[in-house]
């Protein structure tokens, strides 16, 4: 038996079930391990939205990267979406699999603590404005005594976005950054990030350009002699951030993840 723990961060893109992935939760506590779940569900949101007649917009940021722009409705959609479909569905399929699990979102004791900024650049349209009623923020702190109480009664909890602001407020966070502010915050022994692609690849869309090992600089999350964007660049400034504060093993993988330990992309700091 062993007592190590893991966060496991649960994607929510387009092919990716996270459903599907809690036989392998079930299998790891049924090992002695504890988990801590965290997942997302941008695909979901995306459906919801779409159903309820809300619209979707993406903002780039100055890097490159995107974000979900987050106004007052589609903030009441993305947690609709991830506590009320998304969430039960992973608590009720660990039930069944003989795994008690409790399931919250940052908020819950504000255990994801956020600062939201006033306001931020962007760019719209190929043009550079300044955004001030994005309803998003950074992880700031992570209150990880709720959880410890949970994995010390031997519950499994499952944690989403939104998180509680610095005016009390909710804000959409990135999941990534969260499951890796939750791993630091808890001392886990490993991080998986768990996507809709095998791992960093070196050609987008091409699988079999799957990089094994994947250096990334801790101080910006940028990898070393890799040209990586999109979404994947969110991610490894997450595990960037993991490995800056003391995670010793990150994996950046799709689902086989848990059953192959050998599958996905080995996350290291490079050597000072």
């Amino acid at each position: 038996m062993t007592n190590k723990l893991t966060v496991v961060k649960l994607g929510g893109g387009a092919g990716l079930d996270p459903v599907a992935i809690c036989p392998d939760i079930a299998a790891l506590v049924a090992q002695g391990q504890r988990v801590v779940v965290l997942h997302g569900g941008s695909a979901e949101v995306d459906r919801l939205a779409a159903r309820l007649g809300v619209p979707q917009r993406r903002l780039r940021t100055p890097g490159g990267t995107y974000s979900r722009y987050t106004d007052p409705a589609t903030l009441e959609v993305l947690t609709m979406a991830l506590a009320g479909l998304i969430k039960p569905r992973l608590v009720a399929e660990l039930a069944r699999l003989g795994v008690p699990a409790v399931g919250l979102t940052g908020i819950d004791a504000g255990i994801l603590g956020a600062q939201r900024d006033p306001a931020h650049r962007a760019e719209v349209d190929g043009r550079q404005v300044l955004v001030r009623d994005d309803m998003t923020g950074r992880i700031r702190k992570v209150n990880e005594g709720p959880l410890r109480a949970l994995l010390d009664n031997s519950l499994t909890p499952v944690l989403s976005p939104p998180a509680l602001a610095q005016d009390g407020a909710p804000v959409n966070v990135d999941a990534d950054r969260a499951a890796a502010a939750v791993a630091v915050a808890l001392k886990a022994d490993r991080l998986l990030l768990l996507t809709n692609v095998p791992g960093v690849l070196r050609t987008p869309g091409d699988d079999g350009t799957l990089v094994p090992r994947c250096v990334v600089d801790t101080g910006t999350g940028r990898p070393v002699g890799l040209d990586v964007g999109g979404g994947m660049a969110v991610k490894l400034r997450a595990a960037g951030a993991a490995l800056a504060g003391g995670v010793p093993h990150v994996v950046i993988a799709d689902g086989r993840a848990l059953k192959h330990e050998g599958e996905g992309t080995r996350v290291e700091a490079r050597s000072s």
